[in-house]
Order: structure tokens, then C-alpha cells, then sequence
């Protein structure tokens, strides 16, 4: 069974008005706007402790949370939403096709395969399509529908600024595979069509310019050892334009090896049974 509370991580500024304060099973990102905080995926539930203490340990007060914005509806990113809600009295945004799996009316949380219960779901107060904006402070944040992880995954754009340097920031909407294998699709009945989707999501996330690229998950980015280079003195060490065009490619790729991998393993299983 999963144990997201056994995935404690260092909180730290990533740049500028930009934090992490995250776990190791998924990542949370914040941005302090200078009229309140911004807070990108909540994590799991049972690791919201680990998150409230990594906003105390950099000086972020959690009242001050005033928006929380979800990458896509899987328990891993919105697992903790309702508890933060109710403690800040926050709004929630998520793609308007992951309506379903935050309120609970779809069981597609991803709770189940990770031996878990969605318990703590939520009625979304921003339902976002693509191309839209929300803006809060010294931030205004682009939204742009990435489907194919789920219908509903959304990636964000935002500049962070240290007062001196002004960067770009992309947080991609999910990029993981495992929701668009055969069997899971076949399991509940979903669309192949998602397939089709993410590939195209992946080429127009290609063509976007970003300078520091963020992960909903800490591989995606290669937070750890970015975590150091920071930690060793390299002070823009998140700051690379050129990671987010060739990681959206790279997934695009996975995908299509993955089709590949299946097709071989349909042709094998029929030869078999001739």
C-alpha cells in the first residue's frame, strides 16, 4: 500500500516568489502573490501535515491560501484539498472534465490502484478551460488543456520574479501513461481517444517557452538534485529553457513505445493461439 506520509522533503524556495513544499509520492508548489498565496496540487491527504509544516518552515502562513489550483483530479493532487479548504477557506480550480472525478460522482481518483479510498472529495468553485486566466496579486496564471492523463488535466503558466530576474514557470497537467494503457482504459470503459489527445497536448506544450520547468511529480524535473545544486549554492539552478520542450517530446515518445509495446504483445498473443 502506498504511505505518502513516509515521503517527507526539505521545503525550499525553487526562485524568487516560488516554493516547494511538497513530498516525495507528489509535489506541491506555491507562489506568493503579495495579496496571498497561490497553491498548486494539495497531495495526498494523509501527507497535508508534511505540506503545512513545510509552509511554516519557509514563513508562508496557510490562511493566506487563497486559491488552489489542480493539475488533474487524481488523489495524489487533490487528496487534501477539502481538509485545506476548510481550514483556509481557499478556492478550488480544476479542468472542467476532472469535475466529476474531485466531487466524487466518478470513481476515477487512480484511489483504488494505489490500494487507497477517496474519502474527502469536493465541489470545485472554478471549473477551467483551456485558455483561460486567473490572476491574484503580482500573478496572472495561463491555463491550457493537456488532456490524456485524464480528459480534464490542465497545465499552468505563471512568472515568478526574485525583483531583479522575472522568469517563466510551466507546471504540466500530467504526463504519466499509466491512465492510457490498454487494460485500464478497457477496465472502465474509457475512450482510446485520450491517446490521440496527449500526443497533440505534447506538441503544443513543446512549443511553449519556459525557463523553469515544474513537475507534479519530483522525477518529472528532477527535483532532488536540482534541491541540491540550490543547496550547493547554484542559485538559479531550476532555470533551464531548454527541459520543458524536450521533456514534452520525450512523453509524447513514451506513449508511442507503449502502443508499440502493446501492438507486439497483441501479434504474439494471436500467433499463439493459432
Amino acid at each position: 500500500m502506498n504511505k505518502p506520509w513516509e515521503g517527507y522533503f526539505p521545503p525550499f524556495r525553487i526562485f524568487g516568489n516560488l516554493y516547494y513544499t511538497g513530498t516525495v509520492p507528489a509535489s506541491t508548489h506555491i507562489v506568493d502573490t503579495g495579496d496571498g498565496l497561490l497553491l498548486f496540487d494539495s497531495g495526498y491527504q494523509q501527507s497535508l501535515y508534511l505540506v503545512l509544516d513545510g509552509m511554516y518552515r519557509l514563513g508562508l502562513d496557510p490562511r493566506k491560501i487563497k486559491y488552489i489550483l489542480h493539475t488533474h483530479g487524481h488523489i495524489d493532487h487533490m487528496g487534501a484539498t477539502r481538509a485545506l479548504v476548510e481550514l483556509t477557506g481557499a478556492r478550488t480550480a480544476i479542468g472542467r472534465l476532472d469535475e466529476e472525478y474531485a466531487n466524487g460522482r466518478q470513481d476515477l481518483s487512480y484511489a483504488r490502484e494505489l490500494g487507497m479510498r477517496f474519502t474527502e472529495t469536493f465541489q470545485p468553485d472554478i471549473l477551467l478551460d483551456d485558455g483561460d486566466t486567473l490572476s491574484l496579486g503580482n500573478t496572472t496564471v495561463q491555463c491550457m488543456a493537456t488532456p490524456g492523463h485524464t480528459p480534464g488535466a490542465m497545465s499552468f503558466f505563471f512568472h515568478v520574479t526574485d525583483g531583479e530576474k522575472t522568469y517563466r514557470a510551466g507546471l504540466h497537467g500530467g504526463m504519466g501513461i499509466n491512465t492510457m494503457c490498454r487494460s485500464f482504459l478497457q477496465k472502465y470503459g474509457l475512450s482510446f481517444e485520450c491517446r490521440d489527445q496527449f500526443k497533440a497536448a505534447m506538441d503544443r506544450l513543446s512549443r511553449e517557452k519556459v525557463d523553469i520547468f515544474l513537475g507534479n511529480h519530483m522525477q518529472h524535473n528532477e527535483t532532488p538534485k536540482r534541491y541540491a545544486r540550490l543547496e550547493a549554492g547554484e542559485r538559479e539552478a531550476f532555470v533551464c529553457p531548454t527541459d520543458w520542450s524536450a521533456y514534452a517530446l520525450w512523453a509524447r515518445e513514451n506513449l508511442i513505445r507503449m502502443e508499440q509495446e502493446e501492438q507486439m504483445n497483441e501479434e504474439v498473443t494471436k500467433c499463439g493461439e493459432s
